[in-house]
Formats: structure tokens, sequence, C-alpha cells
């Protein structure tokens, strides 16, 4: 099965067709097709092929499934002997992707 490891949002993911991933907010409407163009690794038939960082002319091809936020991360800071607390709650926005085809031109 083909796969390939896509960067987006400060992070990599490895995708395959037909997977749901989440990643940071991508500018997009839900429904909406939108292209991965920061390909690393692209993995098929014919071999492995690495980029230099990117792969030429691949790219990843997914649908919007959502836009939601993710759960609350409760973050604390604390300093003993000094009466310091600090609480914060943090949610954040994700896009929902399903990967629908991996292009190698």
């Amino acid at each position: 099965m083909p796969f390939a490891i896509v960067q987006t949002g400060g992070k990599q993911h490895r995708v395959e067709p037909g997977q749901v991933i989440e990643v940071e907010k991508l500018a997009a409407d839900e429904g909406a097709t939108v292209e991965l163009s920061e390909v690393l690794l692209v993995s098929d038939d014919s071999g492995v092929r690495h980029g230099r960082p990117l792969v030429d002319g691949a790219k990843v091809v997914a649908r919007v499934v959502k836009q939601h936020r993710g759960p609350k991360i409760i973050v604390f800071k604390y300093k003993p002997k000094v009466r310091y607390r600090k609480k914060a709650g943090h949610r954040q926005s994700l896009t929902r992707l399903s990967i629908e085809d991996i292009v190698i031109s």
C-alpha cells in the first residue's frame, strides 16, 4: 500500500489513502479539497523516494471532514514557598482530513 510522509503545521504525518488524520487548523471550509505539497517521502510499488528536503512533483490530496477544537489542556504554573500559582486553559484549533490520493508526477 502506498504511503507518504507530509509536513503540515510544523509536524510530520505518515498518511495512506483512506486514512483520517487531525492536523493544526488549515484555512479551508468543510468539504473542500486541499493539497499538501510538503511531501518528505513517498513509498509506492516502484520503491521509496525521499526528498532533499521535499520530493519534487509529489502532493497529497485530502478532503476537509471537519473544523473543530481539541480537548482543553490545563496549564498550571507553580513555585513553592512564594505563593505563585497561575492556571490557564488551552484548546487547539484542528482540522480533520480524509486522505484521498497520493500524486507523484
